[in-house]
């Protein structure tokens, strides 16, 4: 089941979100990031009732909890950010982004929690900045969309670690710390509340297409290695990247395919890495065992 949870999740968030919002087209991406987090709250609220039991009560509250005030701005630049780039037909900068990510991670592992670095690791962080230099050399200009979503989803991934918090529980929690700003400009802005019933509908359905990903993600990562979840996540921005070329007919820029190539070659080096040493790690545990059972 975990295999299929993190099909569901990476599929979700490589095909359908995507497809999903680039269908609100003419909807503002303030308005459509208000209406996800509304929906989002409404409905993570009834999943909660629902899985009450089964959720990790995060109380007595820390002070580490207060993080989930940054984390929650962090996700919401990167729902906008997102948001901007789907509607304004830059899902390239998006994929982009997504693909970047996880180098940014390991950057932010070593940088902040002082987690050190394999050679294949820094290698690919080091051509991952290469990448970026070219384009930027050949563009003129920093790819600060694609920049932005890895840096801000990066983020966020690093204060909910430290945050240590149920994942459903924390995605509540951030959804409620929004749910006042959301609120707020869904009944003050003039282009919060579409005038056709199809728009309307589908601001509704964001708060199914944001928790439920979400929830299957959680549920993968309970079931499947590290290593495993790791490497399928380059589902979702490898589903932005074709749809935006073969449905929505987005040409990359020269910049944009030198990037590109130079992120797979940083992600395929990571990827065999990581890898690697999974089996390294499972082999010294089963030698182990086989050690202790024998004496």
């Amino acid at each position: 089941m975990g295999l299929i949870y993190a099909l569901l999740a990476y599929l979700s968030w490589g095909l359908v979100v995507p497809v999903h919002f680039r269908l609100l087209d003419g909807v503002s991406p303030p308005a459509i990031l208000a209406h996800r987090v509304i929906w989002s709250a409404l409905f993570v609220t009834a999943l909660i009732v629902i899985l009450r039991k089964r959720l990790v009560n995060p109380f007595p509250l820390r002070w580490r909890h207060a993080l989930l005030i940054a984390s929650a701005l962090a996700i919401a630049v990167n729902w906008l950010l997102y948001l901007v780039a789907v509607s304004s037909g830059h899902m390239l900068d998006a994929s982009l982004g997504y693909f970047i990510n996880p180098l940014v991670n390991v950057a932010l592992g070593a940088l902040v929690l002082g987690e050190r670095l394999r050679p294949v690791q820094m290698l690919a962080v080091g051509i991952a900045l290469l990448g970026v230099a070219i384009a930027v050399a050949m563009a003129g200009r920093l790819p600060l969309l694609s920049l932005g979503l890895a840096m801000s989803f990066a983020l966020y991934g690093l204060l909910r670690k430290l945050v240590a918090v149920d994942a459903m529980i924390g995605f509540y929690a951030e959804t409620l710390l929004l749910l006042p700003i959301a609120l707020s400009y869904a009944l003050l802005a003039s282009d919060a509340v579409p005038a056709d019933g199809w728009h309307l509908g589908l601001l509704l359905l964001t708060g199914v297409t944001t928790a439920l990903p979400l929830i299957w993600f959680a549920a993968a990562a309970q079931r499947l290695s590290l290593a495993t979840l790791g490497l399928m996540q380059y589902l979702a921005p490898t589903g932005i990247m074709l749809l935006g070329i073969l449905l929505y007919g987005e040409i990359p820029t020269p910049d944009r395919v030198v990037l590109f190539a130079l992120i797979w070659i940083a992600l395929v080096l990571y990827a065999g890495d990581s890898l690697l040493t999974a089996r390294r790690t499972r082999a010294a545990m089963r030698g182990s065992t086989a050690e202790t059972r024998g004496a």
